[in-house]
């Protein structure tokens, strides 16, 4: 395999001033050079991954990268920016733009070309290095780390620091702490050798206990699992050798994670945790110090973790004794109040339950679209199918997509009372919402089915048990004793009640009409712009999706005003920057070309850069639009049984040219009242484009 990068990938020079003309200009290195087949296909990929979070780190650092079907081989390309490029991080543009590419299904290589490079880029010599090279070849060396009697021959052109003999300083400082230690226990044992009754007091014991160094393990790890997770690893590892400390990290990364030695663990006298996504395995570390931040505090205050963590023990602060944990618990603070805890829990199942709901409404809804709204009438396909009659292949799609919605009820039952209690959840959870769907209870019973789950396991959890019942408690006793509880609440005590609940509110989205159905439309528009994809935005898609489980008019007209109302956000925002583009950022209006597309596909999600920038502006005005789009879908009748897929099924829409023109009107009002308020405040401010409000490189300086 060639060398992951050479001198001809390497521009210290990049002219780019966007991400995506960066990203091109380096990807045509990549392709002059045999790595990219599909130069345009390799973008798209590098794309899509940009769309889903900034590749932005502190320091000026942006790492583009993805995995791509058009990549021969792992490759990575660098480039220098004089002015700066902005990838999304909090601090500023990016001068130092690392393009990674890794051929499709690659992970291994992916995974390791950024954890690794993540671990340089902690290193100031490495990226001053970079910063100050003026030879391409020297760049390319240093990033690869290549011995430094190999890169010796560029040094001339840099400050003398070199990835490999950072690494290798940094390891020599480790080993000589406790050779410094050693060396001044030895001066009082050698003081006095040949006197034996010198030999029998302790006095040489307790000189050589300053040798061992306090000992900290940690866990490190990131919404994606690869540059934070690393680099906060590396931080805290510096930081620890300056300290004197051991510090032995545990990466949770995208590719999984190797357990930290158990007996390294026990002998560990403090424990860190700076993460932003659940702790696996946290239970290894009760009865001990812990410090618990976010990934980026052990980034950017490593040192302060770990004094912090030696405070703490020395105080004698250890953590509870070990219990079981729900996932969505374990990253919660210790002021979490219950109701934070209840829509993390919540959410747990609306997630899970998203991937059913998108492969079973599209199906039923193709199935409609191909072979009409009697196909629900046809026989079953394992007894009639007609491989040359389109009919049957509608009943096929059918068919499958009521198996996969089948599943709804029970997966977010299930997983509800995951995220309370972990996996012993997850049995009665199921149970309880198959329940649910046998007597009728629906979405309401499958939501109750699983906190009442979660809450039976959690309480079971908290029995002191003897230690020969443990290792059958999770496999027997929980599912079997949970599920007992559980379908005996459902089936005689609360799932008739909430089965009656469930008809009531059947019937009255049925029975819509008039005043009563444009007021639920708006109120449900203003739910889906509040939070942009957040949890208010899944509650009111949570509940327009259970109505699709047994679909009704007024279901279908809810279903309907919901994704109406969700592409307004995205759409507004990109109409607003092609209208008066010297109101935002030069940022900004490059993500209004991507939020056309990303509105038009139902992803509110894609407003959220605009929001963040100027939330005072940006979500009253995308409220605004929703609630006038999702009044209008209401009043015009509107109906959808897709449950996702924006325009692209806009054929399987009830009104479909009104169910556009209400699309429309509020994508107007929000795109005009955003203008009006940015506007009104370049009165009096100044706009971006005719005041200091923003930098060269398009980066808002003040608002």
């Amino acid at each position: 395999m060639s060398e992951l990068i050479t001198a001809e990938l390497v521009d210290l020079d990049l002219s780019a001033e966007t991400k995506d003309a960066a990203a091109r200009s380096l990807a045509e290195r990549m392709a002059a050079s045999g790595r990219v087949t599909d130069l345009e296909g390799f973008l798209a990929d590098v794309a899509a991954r940009e769309a889903q979070m900034p590749t932005g780190l502190d320091g000026g650092i942006g790492i583009p990268h993805c995995r791509s079907t058009h990549v021969t081989e792992p490759t990575l390309a660098f480039g220098r920016s004089a002015s700066g490029i902005d990838f999304g991080a909090p601090d500023g543009p990016a001068d130092l733009i690392f393009l990674i590419a890794a051929p499709a299904g690659g992970d291994a290589d992916h995974l390791s070309i950024l954890s690794t490079l993540a671990r340089h880029l902690m290193d100031g010599e490495f990226t001053g290095a970079l910063r100050s090279a003026t030879e391409p070849g020297r760049a390319a060396s240093l990033i690869r780390g290549d011995a430094p009697e190999a890169a010796e021959a560029g040094a001339a052109d840099v400050t003398g620091a070199d990835v490999t003999g950072a690494d290798e300083a940094g390891a020599g400082k480790a080993a000589e702490e406790p050779t410094t230690a050693a060396a001044e226990a030895t001066p009082p044992a050698a003081a006095e050798p040949a006197t034996p009754a010198a030999a029998e007091p302790t006095p040489p014991e307790p000189a050589a206990q300053p040798a061992v160094p306090f000992r900290i393990v940690a866990i490190t790890s990131c919404p994606t699992g690869i540059a934070h997770t690393y680099m906060a690893a590396e931080s805290l590892e510096k930081a620890g050798t300056a300290a004197g400390v051991e510090v032995f990290v545990e990466t949770q990364g995208s590719a999984g994670f190797k357990r930290l030695d158990p007996q390294l663990v026990a002998d560990a006298d403090g424990v860190i945790f700076a993460h932003d996504v659940e702790v696996r395995d946290k239970e290894r570390f009760a009865g001990k110090p812990i410090v618990d931040v976010g990934v980026k505090a052990g980034i950017n205050r490593p040192a302060e973790l770990i004094a912090e963590v030696r405070q703490k023990a020395a105080r004698g602060e250890v953590s509870a004794p070990a219990r079981p944990t729900a996932p969505m618990d374990k990253g919660a603070g210790a002021t979490d109040s219950y109701a934070t805890r209840l829509r993390k829990w919540l959410m747990t199942g609306v997630s899970y339950m998203v991937p059913f709901v998108a492969a079973g409404g599209l199906l039923i809804a193709l199935a409609f679209a191909i072979g009409g709204y009697t196909i629900n009438k046809a026989p079953s396909v394992a007894d009639h199918f007609v491989w040359t009659e389109a009919t049957s292949w509608a009943a096929l799609l059918f068919q499958i997509g009521g198996v996969a919605f089948g599943f709804l009820v029970p997966v977010l039952a299930g997983f509800i009372a995951y995220g309370m209690a972990d996996r012993p959840g997850l049995v009665p959870g199921f149970v309880g919402g198959a329940i649910a769907l046998t007597i009728n209870a629906g979405f309401l019973g499958g939501l109750i089915a699983g906190l009442i789950a979660g809450a039976v396991v959690m309480a079971i959890q908290r029995v002191t048990i003897p230690p020969v019942l443990r290792g059958i408690m999770p496999v027997v006793v929980i599912p079997l004793i949970s599920s007992v509880i559980v379908g005996f609440l459902m089936f005689l005590v609360v799932g008739k009640p909430v089965a009656a609940l469930q008809k009531g509110l059947t019937d009255w989205l049925s029975g819509l009409s008039g005043a009563n159905a444009i007021i639920l439309g708006a109120i449900l528009g203003l739910m889906m712009c509040f939070d942009l994809g957040g949890p208010l935005n899944k509650v009111a898609y949570a509940f327009a999706v259970g109505g699709l489980a047994n679909p009704n008019e007024g279901s279908l007209k809810v279903m309907a005003a919901v994704m109406a109302a969700g592409m307004v956000p995205p759409l507004a925002m990109a109409l607003a920057t092609t209208v008066r583009g010297r109101l935002f950022t030069k940022a900004e209006r490059e993500n209004g070309k991507a939020a056309w597309v990303l509105g038009a596909s139902f992803i509110t999600e894609g407003a959220i850069p605009f929001a963040a920038a100027d939330p005072l502006r940006v979500i009253p005005s995308a409220m605004a639009g929703g609630a006038v789009t999702g009044a209008l879908s209401m009043a015009f009748g509107c109906t959808l049984r897709a449950p996702h897929g924006g325009i692209f099924v806009v054929p399987l829409i009830g009104q479909p040219l009104l169910y556009l023109l209400a699309i429309a009107i509020g994508t107007c009002v929000s795109a005009a009242l955003v203008i009006l308020l940015k506007g009104l405040r370049g009165a009096s401010a100044g706009s971006p484009a005719d005041t200091p409000a923003s930098d060269a490189s398009g980066v808002t300086v003040a608002a």
